[in-house]
């Protein structure tokens, strides 16, 4: 039931925010602090001071408004390059800002729908489509007509497992993107993806299939330089078309996440590649890199990261030469992925800060030796391990087969607790969970778990 109790407005509140993100800053101790206080305004922002009826009545302007302020401060990212502010401190606190300033369009989206969820065998929708404001179209790219695909174009994906989950949260900076494609148009017209994928490495699919196969949200980005775009769209193309030709040598996926070599790829480094390619190298992306800092490295081990740098998909994001084209999600799952991202938060940093490691039991055992000789078993057998690694390719070590395992069965059972906890707000006051309510639900579960979270073991 939606309570309507007369409170505050919430466009008064975000004009708040608004002014804060129009602050202009003249070195870069000011940006990072103007950006880290936009964070915070906006992270304060609670539902429960407004009038629920008078939120969904204004939910979609509002949402359009947060929306062009995201656009204007991603407009200024090359300024503030040029002039040397993205500092580590400002680049953090502008991913910050975008990221949480995102959320509040999914919660305006959700609201809109009045929170409609997917049902019992439905599909996401396809990307780009959607009658709920769905797709937030960049006004300079507004035609009027439908939603067009260049080649070159880079679309920026999130599924929607709980591995997609913590490729998002893994890194220094969270983010809420999981995969990065390059498209490519054949001469015929029509539009394919290339991309490396975990489970099959580097492939090309048609684009009506990318955008039909359960995604969750998708931005596409588009460099300025369109024939520079073109030309590194047709070159890795060709890469992997050759890749899989007779005589061939086909391009499993990297695990180690390492920018050098090109033997094995993941999915931000094929597109790195191909604008590396078509530039002769002028251009190397990410200009904003992602590291791998953290002191407790138990799960990326175990995965197999080896890097301490790397070029995580989000990272595009950032990057000063490609334009915010259009951004689309379902808001059927936007709270999923909401609550999910909060979920990989928490689980990382309880890592982090009470040593939390996986532990494996037999079960996991027989799962990663099963996972290991996929290829060599029966059907049956590879029911067994389908719900955890559906599809494992030859280069996938059995430790990181486990700790995908021990991840999905950590957090399966919590993020279920965690809907549970968000449909009953809804119901009972008209709004879903604060960040701050998930973050003290599943603090005081790891505090009374004695120490052991699923197959996570650690300090109580």
């Amino acid at each position: 039931m939606l309570h309507t109790t007369p409170r505050r407005r919430l466009q008064d509140d975000l004009a708040a925010v608004e002014q804060i993100a129009a602050r202009p800053a003249t070195t870069a101790k000011e940006l990072a602090a103007n950006l880290t206080e936009l964070y915070d305004a906006t992270f304060n922002i609670n539902f429960e001071r407004y009038d629920v009826q008078t939120l969904v009545a204004s939910a979609p302007e509002i949402a359009r408004t947060v929306f062009a302020m995201r656009l204007r401060l991603r407009d200024q990212v090359a300024d503030w390059h040029a002039r040397g502010f993205l500092t580590l401190a400002g680049q953090r606190a502008l991913r910050n800002a975008l990221r949480i300033a995102r959320y509040a369009t999914d919660m305006l989206g959700e609201i809109n729908i009045r929170y409609a969820q997917l049902g019992p065998g439905e599909k996401t929708l396809r990307g780009f489509s959607g009658r709920n404001m769905n797709t937030l179209l960049n006004p300079a790219f507004d035609t009027g007509q439908d939603l067009d695909f260049r080649s070159g174009d880079v679309l920026l994906m999130r599924g929607m497992h709980h591995n997609s989950a913590a490729i998002a949260r893994i890194g220094d900076v969270d983010s809420q993107f999981s995969h990065l494609a390059i498209v490519h148009t054949d001469e015929s017209g029509k539009h394919w993806v290339v991309e490396a994928l975990i489970e099959e490495g580097s492939v090309i699919n048609p684009l009506s299939y990318t955008l039909t196969h359960g995604l969750g949200r998708c931005v596409l980005f588009r460099h300025r330089d369109k024939q520079l775009a073109a030309r590194a769209a047709a070159l890795i193309h060709d890469v992997v078309r050759r890749s899989g030709e007779k005589g061939g040598k086909h391009i499993w996926y990297d695990f180690t996440m390492e920018l050098d070599g090109d033997n094995e790829l993941f999915c931000s480094k094929l597109v790195r590649k191909a604008f590396a390619l078509a530039s002769e190298k002028k251009l190397v992306l990410p200009t904003f890199s992602t590291r791998f800092d953290m002191k407790n490295r138990d799960f990326v081990d175990r995965i197999g990261v080896t890097a301490k740098e790397t070029f995580a998909p989000a990272d595009i994001e950032l990057e000063p030469d490609f334009d915010l084209v259009a951004e689309w999600q379902d808001y059927r799952v936007t709270s999923r992925l909401r609550l999910q991202d909060l979920l990989m938060d928490r689980l990382f940093l309880w890592m982090e800060q009470h040593g939390y490691r996986f532990r494996e039991d037999l079960p996991i055992k027989l799962i990663g030796y099963l996972g290991a000789l996929s290829g060599k078993l029966s059907t049956r057998a590879k029911n067994l391990i389908s719900d955890v690694v559906p599809k494992v390719p030859p280069n996938m070590r059995r430790a990181t087969i486990q700790a995908v395992a021990m991840l999905h069965r950590t957090a399966e059972p919590l993020l279920a607790e965690l809907q549970a906890l968000e449909r009953r707000s809804i119901d009972r006051t008209g709004r879903p969970l604060h960040a701050r309510e998930v973050y003290d639900f599943l603090e005081a579960k790891r505090q009374a778990s004695n120490g052991e979270i699923g197959y996570l073991v650690g300090k109580a």
